[in-house]
């Protein structure tokens, strides 16, 4: 599906892309949704499923921490206080060891909380003031809805292309 250029299809998107995570996730075998893989399978920071889903728990987070921030009249840190979009693997790194340990049904239950926080923003908003780009200051060049789609339909792709191999290491 191409990338969402109004509110309909950021939901539309969103929506299915996270069913099929959570399918995907759904269908390992139990040991597998909680074992740890080395670096190799998944990457050298996330290092379980639960990993994976407490990351986008956590962009969740920060986007509406962003958008609180924003829209109150202020320019929010993004994509944090100390890091650049040069140096995300700093604060990337940052949610892993913030998370790590966390139990995959915990993670889960964040993710679809966090989720749904996420997609009554996104419902709350027209298509224009959605993707417009420079509609508001905060956003810089780009439109709100390019930071919705980062963090919601193309992070819960990211996140399945992330996990996927495990399904190889299960057979």
């Amino acid at each position: 599906m191409p990338r969402p250029t109004n509110r309909e299809g950021l939901l539309e998107l969103s929506e299915a892309n996270l069913d099929k995570l959570l399918a995907f996730i759904e269908s390992l075998p139990e040991d597998y949704r909680h074992m740890t893989y080395g670096n190799d399978e998944l990457n050298d920071r996330d290092k379980t499923v639960s990993d994976v889903v407490c990351h986008l728990h956590e962009w969740h987070v920060m986007m509406m921490q962003w958008y609180d921030v924003g829209m109150s009249g202020e320019k929010p840190a993004i994509p944090a206080e100390d890091v650049t979009w040069q140096t995300l693997p700093l604060l990337n790194r940052r949610i892993y060891e913030k998370y790590k340990g966390t139990d995959l049904n915990r993670a889960l239950t964040l993710l679809r909380g966090s989720h749904e926080e996420v997609m009554a923003l996104i419902r709350k908003h027209t298509d224009d003031e959605l993707f417009t780009k420079k509609r508001y200051p905060w956003t810089g060049t780009t439109s709100l809805g390019a930071y919705l789609i980062s963090v919601t339909s193309s992070h819960y792709d990211w996140a399945l292309k992330t996990i996927r191999p495990i399904r190889k290491l299960s057979r």
